[in-house]
């Protein structure tokens, strides 16, 4: 007779598999998603970058040009016996020498105020940057969950569809029904087979569109609940200046206009001088010079006007651009406030009336059924318009998530 030892590895090995499914498992959740999204965006890297660029490129900003060393040979006879000699001649010399252009002041402090705009444009546009990818993941979040609850409800569906089998087979057994009435059941089972499927590749979409911002952590199981922000219209109303887009405006128009002085400063002259040491040969004694030079803008109307006129033009598209941005963010506030209100009086009316109505008139039908006093077309008319409601019920707080995300990125985050 043979005996087995295995029962203490067994043991292990369910101790084992009940530690490692007591062990938790990897979930995103919104907040974590916009963490993660933080840390992966290569576009919040290169905004990084830029706002680096231009910080050093803002140092040098208003200092002088460098100064240029001077070498060169000056009166070097080219004619008589003394022709390419350079000790015959007392005015023969080497020379060398440093020079130094001046722009004016006021051309210096407007390229200070051209680079200090350039680089709070670019903080600003950092942070409209940050805003859009934490808005971005939400939305991708809040979509990729909706399909994970609507998959999560077609269990429950095939489970009701069981049930209604058994109904079914219950009826034929007692002789009530017909024997047509078995394939309506596998109907439906097959339509939501269909409608499942579509689920899966929305699915896939929907982690796709995640994966673009959170990277593999996309893959893992989603938990937690459709976000709803509180929206305060009259409060977004009143902040409507402070969306990102508009506010960018800002520094756009102070480089705009640091660089239109920048342009007039060009009417005022620059200058520059010159020191220079020249050795003449031993018999003679050596010199030095100094020298100085002036720009002469004397034709201001075809050259530093023009380019005036350009960047004043430059400034006044930037004032027709916000205004036309302020009315389309306004008329874009308008829509979301009004959708929202919409899609929080359906996904109420969903919940409190549409939902359980659906599921009394199924109940109902399938009780008139077993007893005999309905028609099994009525029991799966239900149904189908049951499960449209449940899914449509899963849109309405989708939809209504996704709008309050807009809004709550717009103007809540940007005043944080």
């Amino acid at each position: 007779m043979f005996r087995s030892f295995s029962f203490p590895g067994r043991l292990a090995t369910g101790a084992l598999a009940a530690v490692l499914f007591s062990l938790p498992v990897a979930a995103l959740t919104l907040d974590e998603a916009l963490r993660q999204a933080e840390r992966e965006a290569p576009s919040l890297a290169a905004q990084a970058a830029q706002v680096d660029s231009l910080r050093n490129s803002a140092i040098p900003a208003g200092a002088l040009p460098d100064p240029k060393l001077l070498l060169g040979l000056q009166n070097v006879p080219i004619e008589g016996d003394n022709r390419g000699r350079f000790d015959r001649e007392p005015m023969t010399m080497q020379m060398v020498g440093v020079m130094q252009e001046v722009p004016n002041r006021a051309k210096r402090r407007a390229r200070v105020e051209v680079a200090r705009a350039g680089v709070e444009r670019a903080t600003l546009e950092q942070r409209v940057e940050r805003l859009k990818v934490r808005r971005q993941t939400a939305l991708a979040w809040i979509s990729a969950l909706a399909v994970e609850e609507k998959l999560a409800l077609f269990q429950t569906l095939y489970a009701e569809n069981d049930l209604l089998v058994k109904a079914v087979r219950a009826r034929l057994a007692g002789g009530r029904g017909q024997a047509a009435d078995s394939v309506g059941p596998k109907q439906e089972a097959a339509l939501l087979a269909e409608q499942e499927d579509q689920l899966q590749q929305s699915r896939a979409q929907q982690r796709a569109a995640l994966r673009r911002w959170v990277g593999p952590r996309a893959d893992e199981p989603l938990t937690g609940r459709l976000p709803n922000w509180p929206v305060d219209a009259e409060h977004y109303r009143h902040s409507l200046q402070r969306h990102p887009e508009l506010v960018l405006f800002d520094p756009m128009t102070d480089e705009a206009q640091a660089e239109v002085r920048q342009a007039e400063a060009d009417k005022q002259s620059d200058w520059s001088w010159q020191l220079a040491y020249q050795k003449r040969d031993d018999a003679f004694g050596d010199m030095m010079s100094v020298q100085f030079s002036f720009d002469l803008p004397l034709f201001p109307g075809s050259r530093q006007n023009p380019r005036i006129a350009a960047k004043q033009a430059t400034l006044s598209q930037l004032h027709a651009q916000r205004e036309a941005a302020e009315r389309e963010h306004a008329q874009q506030l308008a829509d979301d406030l009004a959708e929202y209100q919409r899609l929080d009086r359906a996904l109420r009316r969903s919940q409190d009336s549409l939902v359980p109505l659906a599921e009394e008139k199924v109940a109902l039908t399938l009780a008139g059924y077993r007893a005999g006093n309905g028609e099994l077309a009525s029991v799966i008319a239900a149904r189908r318009e049951l499960i449209e409601t449940r899914l449509k019920h899963i849109d309405f707080a989708q939809q209504r998530a996704l709008t309050s995300a807009r809004l709550h990125f717009a103007y809540e985050e940007v005043s944080q």
